[in-house]
């Protein structure tokens, strides 16, 4: 079994195209469309295996979506493990418009989770062997969820396996009241965790120590989109520069950056360093286009670069 694990509650089949001109009440003629498999844990689980490492990608899989969202995942060549749900897995749907260079971003609730089919992930993941040395849960829940969702999903897991927790709102509040080793909230996020916005680097850190303090938390690293991120452990107090680059797409840039992180860890590499990693991913993510996600030379290249500049 692989040292990375996912879990996506709430995957979703993303669609993208292209439009010259989106506007309302007439027909958008659009260019060749796109299918991807995504969700927060299936888009990290993607991005760990375009930068060469193994992972295992766990999702709920319903209806004709989750049927070609498997194939999807099949071509890849990605190991992952459907859970059957009765319901239909959702779909996104992405229009790139031509004429502003901007996108717009359509996402679908998903399908409900009985008891009987949550219960069937936690068996999942209680039944993998050996324990893997991370697990990710990412992405929204699905609709009606018990907010201590992605709580009960950590709890299932032995206390040697490190969860990384991606997510926001509530879920995320009560996430952390159990032992979760990293969240990865923006600034926006953490500020919602502690009811409060909040301005600055000095009050990044201040929110991160006292979540840290107060729970099992290990690293908080707050995301600043182009401005990099702020890291913050017990020890540990950063900002890390995001490095410049063209913007295609901003899908996928925080999921390719967990990915990065935890891949890096899992080879070895230091918090400090893996957060570098990390960021890189995310940058090379966003030079994508569409739904796509980090490439490995890229993130490669813009990780030497983060480093040669000193960051």
């Amino acid at each position: 079994m692989p040292k990375i694990v996912t879990l996506t509650l709430n995957p979703a089949l993303d669609k993208g195209t292209r439009a010259k001109n989106v506007a309302p009440e007439r027909k958008l003629r659009c260019g060749e469309p796109t299918f991807e498999p995504g969700g927060g844990g299936v888009n990290v689980a993607t991005a760990v295996h375009r930068l060469g490492g193994d992972t295992v990608a766990g999702w709920t899989s319903g209806g004709f979506v989750g049927k070609l969202f498997g194939s999807l995942l099949d071509e890849k060549n990605l190991p992952h493990h459907p859970i059957q749900i009765a319901g239909t897995t959702r779909e996104n749907f992405a229009v790139f418009e031509e004429s502003s260079e901007q996108q717009f971003r359509f996402c679908l609730p998903g399908a409900r989770l009985s008891e009987e089919e949550i219960q069937s992930c936690v068996d999942w993941l209680q039944s993998i062997d050996p324990v893997p040395e991370f697990l990710v849960l990412s992405g929204s829940l699905p609709p009606d969820s018990d907010d201590r969702l992605y709580a009960r999903m950590a709890e299932a897991v032995a206390s040697s396996c490190r969860v990384v927790v991606d997510t926001s709102g509530p879920p995320l509040r009560k996430a952390v009241d159990g032992s979760i080793f990293m969240i990865k909230p923006n600034i926006r996020e953490l500020g919602q965790m502690v009811d409060r916005s909040i301005e600055d680097d000095d009050e990044i850190h201040e929110v991160a120590r006292s979540l840290i303090e107060e729970g099992g938390i290990e690293v908080v690293l707050t995301s600043l989109g182009s401005g990099g991120a702020v890291l913050t452990t017990a020890e540990i107090r950063e900002r890390i520069p995001a490095p410049t680059v063209k913007i295609r797409s901003k899908i996928g840039a925080g999921d390719s950056t967990v990915a990065g992180v935890v891949l890096a860890l899992a080879r070895g590499q230091s918090v400090p360093e893996a957060a570098r990693f990390g960021i890189a991913a995310g940058a090379a993510a966003v030079m994508t286009e569409g739904t796509e996600l980090c490439r490995r030379k890229d993130t490669e290249n813009l990780y030497r670069r983060i480093i040669a500049d000193g960051s």
